[in-house]
């Protein structure tokens, strides 16, 4: 079964370019992963700091020992200290039901 991770950032103002210049590498990257599905980041309307990233994966036992392990993230998770005015926010979630607008 499929699960969705849900993962809150709270960017520091003077890192802002750099964490979506690392995150956009992930994403990159990641995208071409035999168990990703989606992922959508979203940024806070009413603080341009803040971000959630919403990712579907195939299998959760994959991510923690493949996919969370990947060269290109290297980077980026030794960044996230300096990027972050605090720890992320992560929640994991099991899909229920899916919709969409019909002809998309």
């Amino acid at each position: 079964m499929s699960v969705v991770y849900t993962i809150g950032f709270q960017v520091l103002p003077a890192q802002l370019e750099r964490f979506q210049a690392l995150l956009n590498g992930v994403l990159n990257a990641m995208r071409l992963e035999a168990t990703f599905i989606h992922a959508v980041l979203h940024r806070d309307p009413e603080d341009p700091f803040r971000f959630m990233l919403y990712e579907t994966w195939a299998d959760h036992e994959d991510v923690l020992a493949v996919q969370l392990h990947r060269p290109y993230r290297t980077e980026w998770h030794a960044a996230l200290p300096e990027l972050l005015a605090g720890p992320r926010e992560v929640s994991m979630w099991q899909p229920i039901r899916a919709d969409g607008a019909i002809g998309a």
